[in-house]
């Protein structure tokens, strides 16, 4: 998984929807994003991703407390480490945030759930790129 998606930040914008400790969001400016946006319901994962942002020394890291993508941000790549519910009813928010070939990760996903994201996620029209499993976790590589 690693090598199929983390080749892809350089000079790219990104959206990583549901934060947690903004680890995602470092990791992509560290691979060479140059705007990326950590979004959170969460008040102590907003404080959590603040304290790593300035860790690691990551200037290109905006950080906004929401409970969905707020209208009007567009990335060339989300990632969503997020539930099958939040995902579920955040999908319009989700495409309305996608540019042209926006590549998705979806994660911390159960692998019991496997067969209602992937019906989700391709009625509204995403492509499933790959499929990743591991113990009782998947990911979901897709793209618009």
């Amino acid at each position: 998984m690693i090598r199929i998606i983390f080749n892809h930040f350089e000079n790219k914008t990104v959206i990583d929807f549901g934060t947690g400790t903004g680890v995602l969001a470092v990791l992509a400016e560290k691979l060479g994003a140059s705007d990326v946006l950590a979004i959170d319901c969460d008040e102590w994962s907003i404080e959590n991703t603040q304290e790593n942002i300035v860790a690691n020394q990551c200037s290109k890291i905006r950080v906004q407390q929401a409970e969905t993508i707020p209208t009007g941000n567009k990335a060339d790549i989300i990632l969503a480490n997020i539930n099958l519910n939040i995902i579920t009813d955040n999908l319009t928010q989700i495409l309305d945030a996608c540019n042209d070939q926006t590549i998705i990760l979806f994660s911390g996903i159960m692998l019991h759930d496997e067969s209602n994201i992937v019906n989700s996620l391709t009625s509204v029209g995403l492509k499933i790129k790959h499929i990743f499993k591991k113990d009782n976790w998947l990911a979901i590589l897709t793209n618009v």
